[in-house]
């Protein structure tokens, strides 16, 4: 999450210096940056355990490739990248086939969807 934050700032042409001073700043893209949300992400590293799978679109603009594969190793979860892909999902007849075929890849057990 903080490269995420980080690679705003940049977007924004916004320095950690500026975000501590005025603590809120809405982006020209219509992100609102936190300075108290950056030092949150920075004391509360991520520690995650559990099995997971990550759907990922090649297009999406607002994580990169590089981030996503970083994230997925350290977490050891299945990546899956979705050619054309954005960050949302254009149409829900194909969000609910690409959530199907990642539970189809889950050990079989106490899970619980709701696709509508």
């Amino acid at each position: 999450m903080e490269k995420v934050i980080l690679d705003m700032m940049r977007w924004a042409d916004i320095t950690e210096e500026k975000l501590r001073e005025k603590q809120l700043i809405i982006t020209g893209f219509g992100e609102t940056l936190s300075w108290e949300y950056l030092c949150y992400v920075r004391n509360h590293p991520v520690n995650w355990s559990v099995p997971t799978c990550i759907l990922y679109g090649d297009k999406d603009n607002l994580t990169s490739q590089e981030t996503i594969h970083k994230f997925a190793n350290d977490v050891d979860a299945e990546l899956t990248i979705m050619q054309n892909g954005m960050l949302f999902f254009q149409d829900a007849g194909r969000k609910k086939t690409l959530i199907y075929n990642l539970l189809d890849k889950l050990p079989k057990g106490n899970l619980i969807t709701d696709l509508n």
